[in-house]
C-alpha cells in the first residue's frame, strides 16, 4: 500500500510528459489558395513560405498550397477565406475590395517610391495604414492581411506607340475588373474596358481592346507579344500582392508560431524583390526577341504626364483615400 503514492506520482508524470510531447508535435493544417501558375513568382513564394514554416515550427504548422485556382477563382478564394473553408490566400489588395473597398489603396498607381518601398509600406508591422485597414477587415470580413509579395512593376502595352495620355484618348484599354483599374486607365486617357485575364489575348487579337497593362513576366507568359507591338515603361504600378488569413484560424495559432509565420513571410517577401530583379532583364530580352519594342523616357515617353493625370483621377474618384495615401508615402 505504501507504493501507491509513488505509483500514482509516476503515472501522473508519464501522463504529463505524453501531453507535452503530443502538444509539441500537434499539427495545425492550413489550406492556402492562389491563382498563380507553375513557376510564377507568386507560386514560388507560397511554396517557399509553406516549406520554411513547417521546418521552423518543427511540423507544428503545415500549410497545404493549392495553386492555379484549384480551389476556385479570386472571388471564391476570398469568400473561402472569409468563411474559413480556406484558411489563407494571396492576390491583389484590391481583390479584398468586396469586403472593404479601402484595401485597394495599396494598389494605387504611382504611390510607391520604388519596389522596396512597396514591400515596407505593405508590412502590417510597419504600416499604420495597413494596421488601420486590418482592424476593419477583421470586423467586416473576419480576416486580416499578414504578408505581401512583389510580382513586378506593371507596364503599358499597345498595338500603337504611346508617349502621353493624349495618345490613348478615346481608345479601349483592358483593365483588371476592379474599380481602381478603371480609374487609372481613365486618368491615362483611355476608355477602361474590364476583361478577365483568361480572355485577354482574344480581346487584343479581335480588337475589342487595343492595349492593356501587366508586369513583364505576365506579358511574356500570356504570349501577348503575339498581339501587341509596344511596351511603354510607365512603371505606373508596383504589383504587390497581399497575403490574407482567416482571423479565427489565425487566433487559433499560438503567438510564438504566428511570429514565426510573420517573420518567414516577410523574409520570403523580400526575396521576391530579388527574383524580380533577376528575371526582369531576362523577360525584356525575351520579349524584344519576339519583336516587341520598348519605349522609355529617352524615346519621348512622358511618365510625369501619366503620373499627374492618373493621381488626379484617383483623388477625384477616391477622395476618402487621401489619408491612407499620405500614410503609405510616409513609410520610410
Amino acid at each position: 500500500m505504501k507504493l501507491l503514492p509513488i505509483v500514482s506520482t509516476l503515472a501522473a508524470a508519464i501522463i504529463a510528459t505524453c501531453a507535452l510531447t503530443n502538444s509539441a508535435h500537434a499539427q495545425i493544417k492550413l489550406r492556402y489558395a492562389h491563382v498563380g501558375v507553375a513557376n510564377a513568382p507568386q507560386t514560388l513564394y507560397a511554396d517557399e513560405v509553406a516549406k520554411l514554416i513547417k521546418e521552423r515550427t518543427n511540423g507544428r504548422i503545415e500549410i497545404q498550397v493549392f495553386a492555379n485556382s484549384q480551389l476556385g477563382g479570386v472571388g471564391e478564394m476570398v469568400d473561402g477565406v472569409k468563411s474559413g473553408a480556406i484558411q489563407m490566400g494571396h492576390h491583389d489588395f484590391g481583390s479584398l475590395g468586396k469586403i472593404l473597398p479601402a484595401t485597394a489603396v495599396f494598389n494605387t498607381p504611382f504611390v510607391y517610391r520604388d519596389a522596396a518601398h512597396s514591400m515596407r509600406a505593405t508590412d502590417a508591422r510597419l504600416s499604420p495604414a495597413l494596421q488601420a485597414i486590418n482592424k476593419e477587415l477583421i470586423e467586416k470580413g473576419g480576416m486580416r492581411i499578414v504578408g505581401s509579395l512583389f510580382q513586378g512593376t506593371r507596364e503599358l502595352t499597345s498595338k500603337e506607340k504611346v508617349l502621353s495620355p493624349k495618345d490613348m484618348a478615346g481608345k479601349k484599354y483592358r483593365g483588371v475588373p476592379i474599380k481602381l483599374w478603371s480609374s487609372m486607365l481613365t486618368g491615362m486617357g483611355a476608355v477602361a474596358t474590364p476583361v478577365e485575364v483568361s480572355e485577354l489575348a482574344t480581346a487584343l487579337a479581335t480588337g475589342l481592346v487595343v492595349g492593356q497593362e501587366n508586369p513583364l513576366p505576365n506579358i511574356f507568359n500570356l504570349k501577348l507579344y503575339e498581339v501587341q507591338k509596344y511596351v511603354m515603361m510607365t512603371d505606373h504600378m508596383q504589383s504587390v500582392l497581399s497575403v490574407f488569413v482567416n482571423e479565427k484560424a489565425w487566433q487559433g495559432i499560438p503567438a510564438a508560431d504566428r511570429k514565426i509565420m510573420e517573420d518567414t513571410m516577410a523574409e520570403v517577401g523580400k526575396k521576391t524583390l530579388d527574383w524580380d530583379r533577376d528575371t526582369s532583364a531576362k523577360y525584356r530580352k525575351d520579349l524584344e526577341g519576339r519583336g516587341m519594342v520598348f519605349v522609355e523616357a529617352k524615346d519621348g515617353l512622358d511618365v510625369e504626364a501619366f503620373r499627374k493625370a492618373v493621381l488626379a483621377q484617383v483623388a477625384k474618384d477616391f477622395p476618402e483615400w487621401t489619408g491612407y495615401i499620405e500614410q503609405i508615402r510616409s513609410v520610410k
